[in-house]
């Protein structure tokens, strides 16, 4: 049902009747369960939501019709729901108006040109959420995504997600909330704290305790891990931004866009045969890894090679060198840590045993770190300027308790845009400090070991 445009016809429940729509883009999609499609309908934009469980589907489609009534009766801006039934195919769907000129809330602060436009929508929200738990109203699934921004407008969405209560949300759990909506904004774009918690109870009209802030910011630490689990988690199945292969021992996880316009069952075939005509910037025993084009677009193909049945056994019950590369490609750049886009990752298995994999980032141009430093037509400030900036992304790396396990100097790039971290696999996140802070002191001292053998043999 991604396959877009097509066109869905509508049996009404209420009056009885029959409708067609046309959807043209799908905008989320949990696979088969619900499928969130930009749509048209006489001429008007909307929301179409199938719900294509065949046990939920009724539970889910009535319970999206009477959250959004329940929203619009509290007092809450919520799109309007138009009309529902049942599709050709026997599923649930809901027909809602569309916000036009409207983004979601993490996209419209992502994208903010400034950083006061996005401290005004980040208080925005605060007092939104200060007002819906003031009415009673909770999101089990603290998304800014279920936001959306249209000028001054915050318009709540998804109520399929939402709590509605008798009573006002109490003060702890309206914090925790507060807490995991603001973990999910990134580090650049958060306000200060005390602002939010200023705002937030300002609107509940609650006086201030001394002990709300540091609340506020240890639910925050620990729901910033948590919310960064959730996406990873959705990020190895199918779902709106990645598609999923699989064909002929094949497992295959590959960005969309990166897709887009060619056939991603023909690039899984052909991975062997265009890293033989790319570029070979590796070839070792172990791995190789080399730079070629697909699609238009340069990227970087890195292959790890079978050396084994027991090799194989061992990476199909931990988890594959390339899936690894995947999830810690996608938790490095939520925290704001520069390293190449993955655009996909492919596991060829032989029963139960993952044979070799392949791990697909988009082409960073840069220099390896040594390199750079040992090029005498850098100038001394130019060197200066890069090494605060590598020791910024090593410090952001230990403040998020991440070790990379194999720190050495060509593994760091120097691009036109500062220094790019790659190869992943051997990431570990750390649960406690302590053990973070003898992971980051290894990775020093291999950093270290690195350059001092580059300086050896550069004399």
């Amino acid at each position: 049902m991604d396959n877009c445009p097509f066109h869905l016809r509508i049996e009404r429940d209420s009056p009885p009747g029959s409708e067609q729509l046309t959807c043209i883009a799908l905008l989320r999609m949990v696979p088969g369960k619900r499928y969130v499609y930009d749509a048209v309908w006489n001429d008007r934009p909307v929301i179409v939501k199938v719900f294509a469980s065949r046990f939920h589907g009724r539970r889910h489609l009535r319970r999206e019709g009477w959250g959004l009534r329940e929203l619009r009766e509290r007092g809450i801006d919520a799109p309007m729901g138009l009309l529902h039934g049942r599709t050709d195919k026997g599923d649930w769907a809901i027909v809602i108006e569309r916000i036009t000129d409207a983004r979601s809330l993490r996209e419209s602060l992502v994208t903010a040109c400034n950083h006061p436009v996005a401290l005004e929508d980040a208080v925005r929200l605060c007092q939104e959420l200060a007002h819906c738990h003031g009415k009673g109203v909770l999101q089990k699934d603290p998304n800014l995504n279920n936001f959306l921004v249209q000028g001054d407008r915050i318009v709540a969405i998804d109520p399929g997600q939402i709590r509605f209560e008798s009573r006002p949300i109490g003060r702890r759990r309206g914090l925790l909330q507060l807490a995991e909506f603001l973990s999910g904004l990134p580090d650049e774009r958060r306000p200060p704290t005390c602002l939010i918690l200023q705002e937030y109870l300002q609107v509940r009209g609650w006086p201030r305790q001394p002990s709300d802030e540091t609340l506020l910011q240890t639910l925050m630490r620990r729901d910033k891990r948590r919310a960064i689990e959730r996406v990873l988690r959705k990020y190895q199945r199918e779902n709106s931004k990645h598609l999923q292969v699989k064909a002929g021992g094949c497992r295959a996880l590959l960005d969309r866009a990166f897709c887009d316009g060619a056939d991603p069952l023909e690039f899984v075939r052909r991975l062997d045969e265009l890293m033989e005509q790319g570029k070979a910037l590796k070839a070792g025993n172990t791995s190789q890894v080399c730079c070629t084009v697909w699609n238009g677009r340069q990227i970087v193909i890195k292959r790890y090679n079978h050396k084994g049945v027991v090799h194989s056994l061992r990476h199909a019950v931990k988890m594959s060198r390339a899936r690894r590369s995947w999830i810690h490609g996608h938790r490095l750049r939520f925290l704001g840590i520069s390293t190449p886009e993955p655009l996909a990752y492919v596991e060829r298995r032989r029963g139960p045993l993952v044979w070799c994999s392949y791990i697909v980032t988009e082409y960073v141009a840069g220099r390896r770190l040594d390199h750079f430093l040992h090029d005498d037509a850098v100038s001394m400030e130019d060197r200066r300027e890069r090494m605060a900036q590598v020791e910024n992304l090593l410090r952001r790396l230990g403040d998020c308790r991440i070790t990379h396990g194999d720190m050495k100097h060509s593994n760091i790039l120097i691009g036109p845009d500062g220094p790019v971290l790659t190869d992943l696999d051997a990431i570990t996140v750390h649960r406690w400090r302590w053990t973070s802070q003898i992971g980051h002191r290894k990775d020093m001292e291999r950093l270290a070991a690195s350059c001092a053998a580059e300086t050896g043999r550069s004399s």
